[in-house]
C-alpha cells in the first residue's frame, strides 16, 4: 500500500507566481565590473559561449551575508598561516545543513578550526540567530574538520557528528526542539586521530544508520601551538610514501541506543588510503550499499558490500583509473539514463605547476605530472588520472571516464556539490577551489547541466564570480617584525625589496600585513528562503562565509517538487534510496538520498526536483534501503513538499 503523509505547497512560491510571467529572458550580459582584468575576460568568454547554450541562465545569486545576520567566521592554526606549512591542516572544514527543531526551516552548522564550531537557527525571511551555546554543540578550540546530519536513532529529527584533528571526534543527540546532547562517551564513537569525512549509511539494512569515518594519516607531531592544535610535522605532505603513518578509517556499527560498535575489520574493511572523504554508491545495482573511498595522495578504493556482511576491494574491477589526489566526491545521475554517475574531483595534482592567472585553457586540462617529486609514485602513474574524473555509469558494472569531454575539468577544486539551480530537471554542479595562502586566487566553479552531453561554465553569468566588490584576496596575518615577531620567517622575506606581490605589505614602522588569496571549502545547496529555487552557502577558509541567495524564482516560473522520506523498514530518512520522478513527457528523473551536499559534510536536506516546463510530474517512484519499491501515483502538482512514508 503506498501512503503519502502530507503535501504542502510553497507559500512564497504561490504567491509570487501570480506576479510573474513565464517565459524566459533573453541572456544578460554578465554583471561582473570589479575585480582583476582576467576574471573580466573570463567573464566575457562565459557570456559569449553562453549565448549558445540551451542552459537556462538569465538569474543571478547575490551574497545576502549581512542581511543574515550571521556572524561567523572561520578561523585557522597557524600551520595555515604565519607558521605556514604543507600540511593537511589547509584543507579546511565543512558545512551541513538540517531542520534541527523541526519548524520546517533549514539551519546552518558552520564548522572551523580555532573559535568553536557555530549552530545558526533559520528564523525565515532570509535570517539568522546564533543557538550554539542554547543547542549544546559548543566545541571550543576542537580543530574540527567535518559535520554530518542524520538520524541515528530513528526518533525523526537528525543528530550531529563532528569530526576533529587529534580533539576526539563527537556525536550529539538531538533530543527535540533544537536541543542536543553529547553522547559521545557511552556511543563508542570518540575515536582520537586525524580524522576527516564522515558518512552515514546502513550498509547491512537492518534500518539502523552505521557511520563510516576517514582518517588522512599522521601529519602531526606531539608540540602544541597556539589554540591548542598539533604542530603539523615538516614533511606532512610526503606522509603517504610512509606506511607506519597510515591510520585506518573505521566503520562503527550501529547498536541501537545510541551505542556503536568498531566493526572494521570484522567485515574486512581496513582502508589505509591518505583518505579525507569518502560516499556510498551502489555500483552493481544490488540494493546495497557499497563505499567509495577518497585517497588525497594516492589510489581510491571502491569496497563492494557483500551482503551487508564482509566487504571487498573492487577497485580494479569498476575503476582501473583513479584520480592521484582526490578531494571531494558525489554521486548522481548526470546525464539521465537511470543510471547512477560518480564525480571526484582532485585538488593534489594540480599543486605541481601554478598556471598563471588567466590561462583558462590551461586549467582545463589534466595537470602534468613531470615536476612532481618521483617518491609520490612508488607503484607508478599508470593507474592514476591526474585531474578530475566523471565516471559515467554504461551499465553491467561498466565505468567510462568522460570528465574532458562534458566539460567538468577545473583547477584547484575541493568539493562538489550537486543539485538543479536553474529547476530544469538536469543536476548542476557546484565546485569549491582555490588554495588561499601561499597561491593566487582560483574561482569556484557553477557548471550548469546541458541536457547531459555537456557541462557550461556559468560561475560569472550567475554572479558566483567574481565575489562582491571584485575582491580577490584578504589579511592573512599580521606580525610586529620589530617586536616579538622579528625572527619570524616572513618578516626576513618581505623585509627585501620587490615582495609585494607575494602578499607583503609592510608599513615604515615594521608591521607586516600579509595579503592572501580568498578561497571556499564547502558549499551547501539548498532553498534558504523557500521560495521554490535553490541558494548557496558556503563556508570560506579563514573567513566570514557567504549566502548566495539566487533570484530565479523572481525572474522565471520555478516547476519543482520537494520530497522527504519517511522510513519504517528502512532508517527514518530514507539514506540509501533511490528516488525517480516521471514528468508528464515520460522522462525520469532520478536523485540519491544519501545526503551528500559538499566538501567534508553530508546534511538532512529533501530532495529537490526540478521540472522544468511541467507544471505537475505524473508519479513517483522509490526503492527503499530495504529493497522494497513503492510508487506514488497521480498527478503530483509543482510547489509541493511531499512526504513518502515506506508502506
Amino acid at each position: 500500500m503506498t501512503r503519502i503523509l502530507v503535501t504542502r505547497p510553497a507559500g512564497l512560491l504561490v504567491s509570487a507566481l501570480v506576479v510573474l510571467a513565464s517565459c524566459r529572458s533573453h541572456p544578460r550580459k554578465p554583471l561582473a565590473t570589479a575585480g582583476p582584468p582576467w576574471l573580466l575576460e573570463r567573464a566575457r568568454q562565459e557570456a559569449a559561449q553562453a549565448e549558445h547554450s540551451p542552459a537556462l541562465h538569465d538569474f543571478q545569486f547575490t551574497d545576502r551575508l549581512e542581511a543574515s545576520g550571521i556572524t561567523f567566521e572561520n578561523r585557522i592554526v597557524d600551520d595555515a598561516g604565519k607558521a605556514y606549512k604543507k600540511v593537511h591542516y589547509d584543507h579546511g572544514t565543512g558545512l551541513c545543513a538540517a531542520d534541527v527543531d523541526g519548524d520546517g526551516l533549514l539551519d546552518l552548522y558552520f564548522v572551523s578550526q580555532l573559535g568553536g564550531n557555530e549552530l545558526w537557527k533559520n528564523l525565515g525571511g532570509g535570517r539568522f540567530a546564533n543557538i550554539t551555546d542554547s543547542a549544546g554543540v559548543r566545541m571550543p578550540d576542537a580543530v574540527a574538520v567535518a559535520c554530518a546530519f542524520a538520524d541515528i536513532d530513528n526518533d525523526g529529527d537528525p543528530d550531529l557528528f563532528v569530526t576533529t584533528v587529534r580533539h576526539g571526534n563527537r556525536l550529539f543527540e538531538n533530543l527535540g526542539g533544537g536541543k542536543f546532547r553529547d553522547i559521545t562517551g557511552p556511543s563508542g564513537v570518540g575515536y582520537v586521530g586525524h580524522s576527516s569525512g564522515a558518512v552515514f549509511f546502513d550498509y547491512d539494512g537492518d534500518g539502523l544508520l552505521d557511520l563510516f569515518v576517514t582518517n588522512v594519516g599522521v601529519y602531526t607531531r606531539n608540540t602544541k601551538g597556539p589554540g591548542g592544535y598539533y604542530v603539523g610535522l615538516p614533511d606532512a605532505f610526503h606522509g603517504h610514501t610512509h606506511p607506519d603513518r597510515a591510520e585506518p578509517s573505521i566503520l562503527y556499527h550501529n547498536l541501537g541506543g545510541g551505542r556503536f560498535q568498531d566493526v572494521t575489520r570484522q567485515v574486512g574493511l581496513v582502508d589505509r588510503s591518505w583518505s579525507g572523504d569518502a560516499t556510498v554508491i551502489d555500483v552493481n545495482d544490488d540494493g546495497r550499499p557499497d563505499l567509495y573511498v577518497l585517497s588525497m595522495q594516492g589510489e581510491n578504493h571502491l569496497w563492494l558490500n557483500e551482503g551487508g556482511k564482509r566487504f571487498r576491494d573492487a577497485t580494479r574491477q569498476y575503476f582501473p583509473k583513479t584520480p592521484w589526489g582526490a578531494m571531494g566526491v558525489k554521486a548522481f545521475d548526470f546525464d539521465g539514463d537511470g543510471r547512477v554517475d560518480l564525480f571526484v574531483t582532485d585538488m593534489h595534482s594540480d599543486m605541481w605547476v601554478n598556471i598563471p592567472p588567466g590561462d583558462w585553457a590551461a586549467e582545463a586540462r589534466k595537470a602534468d605530472t613531470a615536476p612532481a617529486p618521483p617518491d609520490f609514485f612508488p607503484t607508478g602513474k599508470g593507474q592514476f588520472v591526474f585531474g578530475n574524473a566523471l565516471f559515467a555509469n554504461r551499465g553491467g558494472g561498466r565505468f567510462e571516464e568522460v570528465s574532458d569531454s562534458v566539460g567538468v575539468e577545473t583547477y584547484w577544486p575541493w568539493g562538489p556539490s550537486v543539485d538543479d539551480l536553474n529547476a530544469d530537471g538536469w543536476d548542476d554542479i557546484v565546485i569549491t577551489a582555490g588554495m588561499n595562502f601561499p597561491h593566487r586566487y582560483g574561482i569556484n566553479s557553477v557548471l550548469l547541466n546541458e541536457a547531459g552531453r555537456h557541462f557550461l561554465p556559468s560561475e560569472f553569468l550567475l554572479g558566483v564570480e567574481p565575489r562582491a566588490g571584485g575582491a580577490t584576496d584578504q589579511v592573512w596575518f599580521r606580525l610586529d617584525c620589530r617586536g616579538a615577531d622579528r625572527a619570524q620567517l616572513f618578516c626576513m622575506v618581505c623585509s627585501q625589496s620587490g615582495t609585494r606581490e607575494l602578499g607583503c605589505r609592510m608599513d615604515a614602522n615594521g608591521h607586516l600585513t600579509m595579503m592572501a588569496a580568498r578561497g571556499t571549502r564547502a558549499a551547501a545547496i539548498l532553498d534558504l528562503d523557500n521560495d521554490g529555487d535553490l541558494d548557496i552557502v558556503t563556508n570560506e577558509f579563514n573567513a566570514q562565509p557567504q549566502v548566495l541567495v539566487s533570484d530565479l524564482a523572481q525572474r522565471h516560473r520555478v516547476h519543482f517538487l520537494k520530497v522527504r522520506l519517511r522510513g519504517t523498514r528502512s532508517n527514518r530518512e530514507g539514506l540509501g534510496a533511490q528516488v525517480t520522478v516521471v514528468l508528464p513527457d515520460g522522462r525520469r528523473v532520478l536523485k540519491v538520498m544519501d545526503g551528500k551536499t559538499g566538501y567534508l559534510s553530508q546534511s538532512d536536506l529533501p530532495l529537490y526536483f526540478g521540472l522544468g516546463d511541467a507544471d505537475h510530474a505524473a508519479s513517483l517512484e522509490v526503492r527503499w534501503p530495504s529493497s522494497g519499491r513503492q510508487t506514488v501515483a497521480g498527478t503530483l502538482r509543482s510547489g509541493q513538499t511531499i512526504d513518502v512514508v515506506e508502506p
